[in-house]
Parts: structure tokens; sequence; C-alpha cells
């Protein structure tokens, strides 16, 4: 499991003790990405191996580098002579706290092999997290647009998935565009999502300056996640393009030499 946190000193230490209980957890890594608090301290005295960035690289690099610390435990296992086949990888937020606890559906799926990656949906009594805001209508109609898919919660980080599924989106999309690129990336490389419904909850963003300046950063890290994967194809086509012609050109200037070659003879 990895759990990617920035000044989360209130919550860290419930979350990271109640994650540890889940089923099939016995790695927590958690990736103190840049705090000022004493997250570290705390998701240590909770049993957690702590990843630590020394600056704020943001929430795509700290689950990149969360997943990195998995591989690396992992390679000092089989060093050691234990055997085991690798970890899948489970994401959860850092202010989850008591309610982590509940987050076994996102892996039953994942673990029988029915899905290769699955996405939380926050209970249907409650407000889904962002459900009608601006960020979430960009994120999921992106999605809809570029795969086809329309998630009714594109931006939640509840996620469990498959190794091969997280290579299949690496490089990660940067900051709080990584849910959105993830999503569009691993449905494109021919795998399954399926959200389920899971008791999760976690601090509400509110709605004061500092949440509207968090709400436009998120926008701005969709919005290029999306640009970024929405152009790609249009690159990949050009470049093919391009390719074939040069190719073309090659093969035609190799028989205009030949048949000058043959001439001269």
């Amino acid at each position: 499991m990895v759990i990617a946190a920035k000044n989360e000193a209130e919550r860290i230490g419930t979350t990271v003790t109640a994650a540890r209980t889940l089923p099939g957890v016995d790695l927590v890594v958690v990736v103190d990405d840049g705090s000022t608090d004493r997250t570290t301290a705390l998701a240590l005295e909770a049993g957690a191996r702590v990843l630590k960035h020394g600056r704020n690289r943001g929430k795509g690099a700290a689950m990149e580098s969360g997943a990195d610390g998995v591989r690396r435990i992992e390679a000092d296992e089989a060093a050691e002579g234990v055997a085991r086949a690798p970890r899948h990888l489970l994401f959860l937020d850092a202010d989850l706290g008591a309610t982590a606890k509940d987050a076994a559906p996102l892996v039953e799926p994942v673990l029988e092999g029915a899905a290769d990656m699955t996405v939380a949906l926050f209970p249907a009594t409650r407000m889904r997290l962002g459900g009608h805001g601006f960020v979430v209508r960009l994120a999921r109609e992106g999605v809809r647009r570029t795969t086809g898919w329309e998630p009714e919660q594109p931006l939640n980080g509840q996620r469990c998935l498959t190794r091969d599924a997280f290579e299949e989106a690496r490089p990660l999309a940067p900051g709080f565009g990584v849910e959105t690129g993830l999503t569009i990336d691993v449905l494109r490389g021919g795998m399954r999502v399926v959200e389920v419904e899971v008791p999760l909850e976690h601090r509400a963003t509110g709605t004061d300056l500092r949440a509207q300046l968090h709400r436009a950063h998120q926008f701005a890290d969709v919005a290029r996640a999306l640009a970024v994967r929405e152009l790609r194809p249009t690159l990949n086509r050009a470049w093919r393009g391009v390719a074939g012609r040069t190719r073309s050109t090659g093969h035609e200037l190799t028989r205009k030499i030949g048949h000058i070659t043959r001439k001269n003879r």
C-alpha cells in the first residue's frame, strides 16, 4: 500500500494504523511529499515505511516514488530469500483516518482478476466528493471523450491496481492530474477499470480562499493531463505518417541509385 502525504500530522497516524488492519496488507509505504510538520515521525510510529521528498513534488511524483519504494523493498526481500509475487498497489489518501480500514472492497476485484484497476466511489448516501464541481466535470468529460467510458468519480484517489496496469500508465501525470491520466492510460492499454462503492471519508475541501486556490491548481493539472493525452494520438499518427513517407522515399532513392549504378556499368 502507498499513501502520499503532505502536512498530514493530524491524521496520518490513524490512517496508517487503520490501513494496516486490511486483509492481505503487510506493507504500508508513506511518501512524505515535502511536509514541514511531524508527518514522517507519526507515520513511522504507526508502523509505516517512509520515503521523504526534500521538497514538494506533487501527488503524481509521490505515487511513483511509493511504487518504486515497494519495488526496492521486494528486491531486498528476494535477496534475503523471501519468494513472493509482486504486490498489487493500493493507493489511499493520507486523511482517511480510521475509515481506511474499510478499503478492502477496492482490493477484492483486482485479487480475483475481475479488474486491472478499481476506483473508489464514496457512499451513495453522502455527497460524493466534488460530484458537481467544475474540476470533476472536466475530468469526467475528458475521460469519456478519450476512452468512451464515463466515470462517476474520476478524481477519487483511492485505487487498487496491478503492477502491469501501473506500468502501463507510467510516467504518471504530474500533480493532481494523476488520477485522470491514470484512468485514461490504463483504459487505452486495453485493461479493465471498475468503480467500487466503499465507505470511506476524508476531510472536506471547504470553500475558503485556500480551498479555491487548491481547486484552481487541480483544474490546471487535470487540464494539462488531458491535453497531453488528447494530443498524443495525433502526434503518433503524424509521426507514423512521416516515418512511412521517409521509408518510402528511402526505398525510392535506393531503387534510383541501383538503376544508375547498373546503367553506368
